[in-house]
């Protein structure tokens, strides 16, 4: 038993170091193919007139003038002595800046994640429970919208509403902490948790449908019910109860894809959250900012996989047992 837990967290290991291998990898290739540098970044047209000197000293000073290969591997060594890199632009280390963003991205999924649950899975277990009714078509309109309405379309509009109509604009002041304010903090954050929750809803709502039918199909639900087992204590304990694995899994995707790819509603709401740092960090070919962030969203999605497996052994007693 020890060697069969002992060989399977050295697999994990080594798969999660695999992962981010590649992920290094794949982000450094693709910041070098794109056009410009940090040099022509920062300088803009300005850039034209440096003389030769000039710029061999600004690519000396960058670390531009190295093969490819020795600046790859000069970053991936200061990775593990902690130094992320430096952002001239903020005049910051990418360290700093990480723990800085990286809290304020975890608290928007939290809260999308929690808005999304609210959504998905009432509806989806309603719409389970009468299929091809008028309350099963409701529930595939809401989940069908949430696929199709564009995050930046339905952000926009939301933003421009609420601003025009009744003045509310929240994300217009200087963000603040939970810290600092909290009545503020929950008020900016509240609308993009909404964007990004009801997009992910739709997902979450079509896998309770589908798990919670499954389940109901299934012989002990049956049995419950000829033996008088309340119709809601049924559909909770018992049905709901054993639908739980693809709702958890399908949520630690999601919550996995937040951390990294609310970059777009981040930037209309003004959420200095980790997918803005990204952002701005490619804008301003700021390669060190980029690599190392995308890095520890890399990071963090195999910790919340990770977290997901752990919970199947919590909601599913047969995943404990094996």
């Amino acid at each position: 038993m020890r060697g069969f837990v002992r060989n399977r967290v050295v697999r994990r290991v080594a798969s999660t170091v695999g992962t981010l291998f590649g992920v290094a990898v794949l982000v450094f290739v693709m910041l070098r193919a794109i056009p410009g540098d940090q040099i022509t970044a920062g300088l803009g047209t300005e850039a034209a007139g440096l003389t030769p000197a000039q710029l061999q000293a600004l690519e000396r000073y960058y670390g531009l003038d190295q093969p490819l290969v020795t600046q790859f591997f000069t970053w991936l060594g200061n990775l593990f002595t902690g130094n992320l890199g430096y952002s001239a632009r903020n005049q910051q280390s990418v360290l700093e800046l990480t723990l800085h963003s990286l809290p304020v991205t975890v608290e928007l999924a939290v809260l999308s994640i929690v808005l999304a649950l609210l959504i998905g899975v009432p509806l989806g277990t309603l719409a389970a429970s009468r299929a091809g009714s008028p309350r099963d078509a409701a529930g595939q309109i809401v989940s069908l919208a949430g696929l199709s309405i564009p995050s930046f379309l339905l952000a926009t509009t939301l933003l421009s509403v609420l601003s025009a109509s009744f003045g509310f604009n929240p994300n217009g002041r200087a963000f603040a902490t939970p810290a600092e304010d909290p009545l503020l903090n929950l008020q900016q954050m509240i609308l993009p948790a909404l964007v990004l929750g009801f997009g992910i809803a739709a997902p979450i709502l079509r896998t309770t449908r589908a798990a919670v039918l499954e389940v109901r199909s299934e012989d002990f639900v049956r049995t419950a019910r000829a033996k008088g087992v309340p119709e809601r204590r049924l559909q909770v304990r018992h049905v709901l109860g054993n639908a739980l694995v693809p709702i958890v899994t399908m949520t630690g995707l999601q919550f996995g894809y937040l951390l990294g790819g609310a970059v777009v509603v981040e930037q209309i709401f003004s959420v200095p959250g980790i997918g803005r740092q990204v952002l701005l960090g490619i804008q301003q070919k700021e390669y060190a900012v980029v690599q190392s962030t995308v890095l520890v969203i890399a990071l963090a999605f195999v910790l919340v996989n990770l977290l997901t497996d752990a919970l199947y052994r919590i909601v599913d007693p047969r995943v404990r047992a094996s």
